[in-house]
């Protein structure tokens, strides 16, 4: 994909994997919809992007609550006219278990990391559909692979990702939409520092298998490259993207292995 002047829509795209999206596809002369709960940041990407005005949309959104996608979608086109790609970014993470984990907890990180990427593709593929062609992509997790401690909804929100989206692929691709599933594994983000505790306080420290990960920059690399070439699902990260082959081929020694794993 040449990204000369394509329009992008990016959540969560205030820090992490997010944020290096953005500057690496303005580099690329995309134009942006940044979008995320906090303005200030999403201030400051656009300012680090050197996009102009016109290249340009800050729209701040909280992805509990996506009532508004379609009204949402209706400002980007009435801004660029088309929307080319949707990001779906934006997430967070859980430490706790879940005996532990209250339900209304559950409920956040299922709104959160599922039903805002739902709502928010359906907002835009009426207008891409129209277009005939478009790209949505959606950030899932290894843990939408297969579970592991202290992540219970947060990896059965990721699970849902791929059935619903694996589902719209097949629906839509009749139209020119391409979807892509990208599952990171351990990515150098602030994902472990926000984590949710079931005292909804933040997990506020960097798990250590984070901090020696691949970096967000070179995550966003490969998720531009998926893109590019047209790709319906991909694993970016380190040694623990092992884990799912093994689950796959070698269930047993899966199962042995990862009870093995710190949670952290």
């Amino acid at each position: 994909m040449n990204y000369k002047d394509k329009v992008i829509w990016i959540t969560g795209a205030s820090s992490g994997i997010g944020e290096a999206l953005a500057l690496s596809l303005a580099k690329r002369g995309a134009r942006l919809i940044l979008s995320s709960r906090r303005e200030d940041e999403l201030q400051r990407v656009a300012k680090d992007t050197g996009l102009a005005a016109l290249d340009l949309m800050i729209l701040p959104l909280d992805l509990k609550n996506t009532e508004k996608a379609s009204a949402w979608a209706a400002q980007v086109m009435n801004q660029f006219g088309r929307i080319d790609v949707l990001i779906n970014n934006g997430g967070f993470s859980q430490r706790s278990a879940a005996i532990d984990t209250p339900e209304v907890l559950e409920r956040e990180l299922m709104e959160v990391n599922y039903f805002s990427a739902v709502a928010l593709s359906k907002a835009v593929l009426p207008y891409m559909k129209r277009q005939k062609a478009g790209h949505i992509v959606v950030v899932s997790s290894i843990a939408g692979k297969f579970g592991f401690y202290l992540r219970s909804s947060y990896s059965a929100a990721k699970h849902a990702l791929h059935g619903y989206f694996e589902s719209l692929r097949l629906e839509t691709e009749q139209f020119g939409i391409k979807t892509l599933l990208v599952c990171p594994g351990k990515v150098k983000t602030r994902v472990s520092f926000n984590a949710i505790q079931a005292d909804g306080k933040k997990h506020n420290q960097m798990d250590e298998s984070h901090e020696n990960a691949m970096s967000a920059e070179d995550c966003a690399e490969q998720i531009i490259a998926a893109i590019s070439s047209e790709k319906e699902e991909i694993f970016v990260g380190g040694k623990e993207l092992l884990a799912v082959k093994l689950k796959r081929f070698f269930p047993s020694l899966f199962a042995k292995i990862i009870r093995k794993q710190s949670p952290y």
